[in-house]
């Protein structure tokens, strides 16, 4: 179930809503996890049996980590804990990669390939292993205490907000909330103005660049063109962007109609001036995740300029993997990883004495070449579509052109598009706040009405038109799903 389908949007959230508004505080809980079960079941139906098979290990790892400490035996349970997790992953994410990958090795050895059926995986399997994983990581370094209510454990890792697509969200983070909350006005309020503000941005933008960007990925790469490339490329990062961002603003807002305050998950990123700083705005969640459980405890920085560069390669190496079970991600991580070990041996400093404008190219020159080794699904077609980006297309032109995919509607797209991934919105509401404050008080309240009415009004539009789109079918996809 998609947050941007008209079964979630009319039948699921109000009916729930109902519900969880009047049953007694007691079983709110209950009703929420139940509720995030059927919602994760609705799609994978048979395979919400292995999330409550994750639930139950980590609850029980989690008690076995607190048992333990006294007797030194902590740090066992705590690597039965990751095994069994990563254990999970690799059966169901890894395993068809490493076995095509092992018969490749088998047929120039001239031995029998290994044939294995396909193995389904799970929506969303990478994010609630992650929030599992830091739930028992973070009782075993004492950052949280042990929960023994195994209900609340189970909403923690099925919140159906996050579940399929994050934000990742800390135990420790909603640890009192799930303990006890409360819907305020103002918190739904805010929860629906994030939510339709997310609807907006994957159906009306996202859904709108998604379409070219398919098709252009799909053209043969003989036949590719610089300037199509390019309309690709540039639609495919807004794509990812507002697919993304979107659906975190979606769960934020879900969560906070619920009683939950969920981190930021996005923070411009398409404005920084160096990978670096990307990393600090792009999926946030998963940034600080691989920082605070893999990166620092690998050393981080402390053991000298040689190991910091291996540990920022090995976490992007690892970055790149979790994305998908595919050598294009794989080498989309170290793509990273690079250039982060780059800016560290001096392009940041050097980065840092040009012009603002030099450093903001650079980096989204960077940003995009990724996005084509994310998108494109071998590493062939991805050489060959950024050849054809740096100038060496092999393309005629002819058969395809702008003309095929460049519309109103596109163009109107692209160009929202690339104002909302700024902060100018934003800036230009605090500079009114800024104006109000000098106004006389009669007419602050006049102000005041009128930005009212205005969000409502726009807030009004984005959801009805966004509503009509849906009902029509609109091509529909979300990205992080399959990760």
């Amino acid at each position: 179930m998609l947050f941007s389908e008209p079964v979630f949007v009319f039948l699921f959230l109000p009916l729930l809503f109902l519900v969880y508004v009047f049953v007694p505080r007691v079983a709110k809980n209950t009703v929420l996890l139940l509720a995030s079960l059927l919602f994760y079941a609705w799609g994978e139906k048979f395979f919400v049996l292995v999330m409550l098979g994750s639930i139950a290990f980590n609850y029980l790892t989690g008690l076995l980590v607190e048992a333990g400490r006294p007797r030194g035996l902590h740090k066992l349970f705590l690597v039965l804990s990751v095994a069994g997790n990563l254990g999970l992953l690799i059966v169901f994410k890894y395993a068809d990669f490493l076995v095509a990958n092992l018969n490749l090795l088998l047929v120039r050895l001239k031995l029998a390939p290994i044939h294995v059926p396909p193995i389904h995986l799970p929506i969303g399997i990478s994010f609630f292993t992650f929030q599992a994983l830091s739930y028992v990581i973070d009782v075993y370094r004492g950052h949280t205490k042990v929960q023994k209510n195994p209900l609340r454990i189970a909403l923690y890792i099925t919140l159906f907000p996050q579940l399929i697509a994050g934000p990742i969200v800390r135990y420790q983070d909603i640890a009192r909330q799930l303990a006890s909350r409360v819907v305020s006005r103002a918190g739904f309020a805010e929860g629906v103005r994030r939510f339709i503000l997310g609807l907006g941005k994957k159906i009306l933008l996202a859904n709108v660049v998604a379409l070219p960007a398919d098709q252009i990925f799909a053209i043969p790469t003989h036949q590719l063109t610089t300037p199509v490339a390019w309309l690709g490329t540039v639609c495919y990062a807004l794509q990812i962007y507002f697919d993304f961002s979107g659906y975190s603003d979606m769960a934020i807002g879900l969560g906070r109609m619920f009683g939950f305050r969920f981190l930021e998950n996005f923070n411009y990123p398409y404005i920084s001036r160096s990978i670096t700083e990307f990393w600090r705005r792009w999926h946030i969640s998963l940034s600080t995740w691989y920082r605070d459980y893999l990166y620092i405890p690998l050393g981080g920085n402390r053991r000298g300029t040689l190991r910091t560069y291996l540990n920022l390669v090995i976490v992007f190496f690892l970055c790149g993997l979790w994305h998908g079970a595919s050598w294009t991600f794989v080498v989309w991580g170290l793509f990273h990883g690079l250039f982060l070990v780059l800016e560290r041996l001096g392009l940041g400093k050097f980065l840092a004495s040009r012009h603002p404008a030099a450093q903001h190219a650079y980096a989204l020159l960077v940003i995009l070449a990724s996005w084509v080794l994310f998108r494109c699904e071998t590493l062939a077609q991805a050489v060959s579509t950024l050849a054809a980006l740096a100038g060496f297309a092999r393309g005629s032109g002819l058969e395809y052109h702008l003309s095929l995919y460049l519309d109103a509607e596109l163009v109107i797209a692209l160009i929202l598009g690339v104002i909302a991934s700024t902060p100018a919105l934003p800036y230009l509401v605090h500079a009114l706040r800024r104006k109000r404050k000098t106004l006389q008080l009669a007419c602050r309240r006049d102000f005041d009405t009128l930005s009212a009415i205005g969000e409502v009004a726009l807030l009004t539009v984005v959801f009805l038109i966004s509503l009509s789109w849906m009902a029509a079918g609109t091509y529909n996809p979300f990205l992080y799903f399959r990760f």
